[in-house]
């Protein structure tokens, strides 16, 4: 059955610019998915409380581990991520304090965008919901490896890169929550099944990345990171710098979760090509690498 009237003004795969051209008018996009009965999460109290400090510039590390402390779940994911050879140093910490000089003030507030996330739109009976988080993590972590390894050459932070890997797919859960029919057309019960776009606009003129988009920019993601949410399913052209070199992360990253169940990676063989050049590893090294990322991935699984 196919659902009318929800995005189709809004369409980002035709009206998302870069360069010269503006992004969408993201509020009356956010609008018009509320109006249909999608419902776009709201930022945390931790997160505004985060950002409004920062934004005054009179903190220093104390007073933003006594907002961070206030959210005990993000606490204990922040001081298991700096444990974390990608974030940390590998060390245990005794307090926040410690951990955020560690991590540092700008990757642990993209940290702990990422980690809230999944609290604003987890619904514990859905149990389709764990195999959702469960593959975002594991992008996540795997995207993280990538711009930690190629940092030199692409301009991109592991945080960054993990925050997109959380936040590329989000548009799903919310897509699960708004259409009843949802799960079962895609078989999103599998682990490895991930939603068509094309197929997604034809049932429910929507698409998940579109609604990724509308999520990250309400949410405050670096322009570049929300770009890169909207286009992580194509290679955008070379005049879009970094969104280009992220999705390359997120596309690699995508291509090693497959690779590590065993399965061959849907579209691979349409984009391997641009995103191993835009990451500057040769065709011939692809195998070398993915066995390098995923040692080091299933060291911290």
């Amino acid at each position: 059955m196919a659902h009318v009237g929800c995005f189709s003004q809004y369409n980002l795969r035709t009206k998302l610019g870069f360069g010269t051209e503006k992004m969408i008018n993201a509020e009356m996009a956010m609008k018009d998915l509320v109006a249909k009965g999608i419902k776009i999460p709201p930022q945390p109290k931790v997160l505004l409380d985060l950002n409004r400090k920062l934004a005054s510039e009179s903190f220093d590390v104390h007073s933003l581990a006594q907002i961070v402390a206030t959210d005990p779940g993000i606490t204990a994911m922040l001081f298991k991520a700096a444990r974390s050879p990608l974030f940390g140093c590998g060390k245990k910490f005794n307090t926040l304090d410690q951990v955020i000089m560690v991590v540092g003030v700008n990757q642990t507030f993209n940290l702990v965008q990422a980690m809230a996330l999944r609290s604003s739109v987890l619904d514990k009976s859905r149990k389709i919901l764990d195999l959702f988080w469960a593959r975002s993590h594991e992008i996540a972590q795997m995207a993280a490896l990538i711009a930690k390894d190629r940092q030199s050459i692409c301009n991109v932070f592991p945080d960054q890169a993990y925050m997109a890997g959380i936040f590329h797919g989000c548009g799903v859960p919310l897509l699960l929550q708004r259409f009843p029919d949802y799960c079962k057309s895609f078989q999103l019960d599998k682990q490895l099944n991930w939603p068509d776009l094309a197929e997604e606009d034809a049932r429910f003129n929507v698409d998940h990345c579109s609604i990724g988009y509308i999520v990250a920019r309400h949410w405050g993601l670096p322009d570049f990171v929300c770009a890169a949410i909207a286009y992580h399913d194509e290679m955008p052209g070379d005049e879009v710098g970094t969104v280009r070199t992220l999705v390359a992360i997120l596309q690699l990253s995508i291509h090693f979760y497959y690779l590590i169940s065993g399965v061959e990676t849907p579209g691979w063989k349409k984009i391997g090509k641009s995103v191993l050049d835009e990451l500057g590893i040769g065709p011939d090294d692809e195998q070398d690498y993915f066995e390098e990322i995923s040692e080091c991935f299933l060291a911290i699984r």
